[in-house]
């Protein structure tokens, strides 16, 4: 079972890192949305130094920007209150021109994983519907619409390149759509001396569920992207989507990972809820080879302790899985 904590401000120390490897985590993700390669070359020295303190050894994973889409940068932080109106530009929310062109009157804009929730009113403004705290870079998602783009950006195939010379262990290629985007990938993976490395299909829309079948042969992994993946389909709907991806997966032999949202609570909690942990057990049961948390280990304040829950679940699942279900969990 891999364990992947993701790197991030509060984990961006080797002592940290150290004792996230020493509490189960295998493998830790750089989310090349918020940063590029280049950018974070003092952050993975830190891992290789924790590496050392502790003896073991995190693979790396690199999560490509891919073609999310994500609103630009702001100049802090921007608190949406339910029933305010907020401008769809610089001035505003800035969004790139070819999603504002996408959006019509009555769209559901869906930000950060769906925590923010607007109406817009036109393709340059909308009503708050559902509010929070709005930070940089977050994604969004017109409900019902996919917005077509490049499988890979420029600035990609540059984190590519500069990953590759860092001995990466794998790639994560967001929001496949098609075989075509993850021939792309592999393509540009194998033409920067990248052959070894492995690549990961995230499915995070309908278009990945859909063609699921053709990834098989392509993708070493697929991840089941559970953040924008509750956006594509109704909430209540994902739990079942999730299931159908795992059992075809099981059925062709695929291993396939479960994100998103895994300890949520326990960014500002050092316990997490039983939800959460009956949530990782059954992931496990339903034949996940591995796990990831996000933001509870980037900019939670509890990152050992996530992993630390997050393996000793696994774990236990692992071991209730493998005994065929007639394990007595240890009592």
């Amino acid at each position: 079972m891999e364990i992947y904590g993701t790197l991030g401000p509060s984990c961006a120390d080797r002592e940290i890192l150290a004792g996230m490897l020493e509490a189960g985590m295998t493998g830790i993700r750089l989310n090349l949305s918020h940063t590029t390669v280049r950018e974070a070359e003092r952050a993975l020295d830190e891992i290789r130094c924790a590496e050392k303190l502790c003896g073991l050894h995190a693979g790396l994973l690199m999560d490509l920007q891919g073609p999310e889409m994500r609103i630009g940068v702001l100049r802090e932080p921007m608190q949406l209150n339910p029933g305010e109106k907020v401008r769809l530009h610089a001035e505003g929310i800035p969004l790139e021109e070819s999603v504002r062109r996408e959006i019509e009157k009555g769209d559901r804009l869906l930000l950060d994983d769906g925590r923010i929730e607007l109406e817009a009113l036109s393709g340059d403004e909308a009503r708050v519907i559902r509010g929070g705290c709005l930070k940089s870079r977050k994604s969004i998602a017109i409900e019902g619409k996919s917005v077509q783009g490049p499988a890979l950006t420029q600035m990609d195939r540059e984190n590519i390149r500069d990953a590759v010379a860092q001995e990466i262990d794998a790639v994560m290629q967001p929001f496949v759509r098609s075989e075509g985007d993850l021939r792309e990938v592999r393509q540009a993976l194998d033409d920067c001396g990248g052959k070894t490395v492995r690549l990961m299909a995230k499915i995070e829309n309908l278009d990945g569920v859909r063609h699921l079948s053709d990834f098989f042969g392509h993708a070493d992994e697929i991840v089941i992207a559970r953040g924008d993946l509750g956006n594509a389909v109704p909430l209540w709907h994902l739990p079942c989507v999730q299931k159908e991806i795992a059992s075809r997966c099981r059925m062709a032999g695929v291993p396939f990972m479960v994100v998103t949202q895994m300890l949520s609570s326990m960014e500002h909690s050092a316990v997490p809820t039983r939800a959460e942990v009956s949530d990782i057990f059954n992931a496990v049961l339903d034949g996940a080879s591995s796990l990831m948390v996000t933001s509870e280990t980037a900019v939670g304040e509890y990152p050992v302790e996530v992993i630390r829950i997050l393996a000793r679940t696994a774990g236990d699942a692992v071991q209730y899985r493998e005994s065929g279900g007639t394990g007595r969990c240890g009592f």
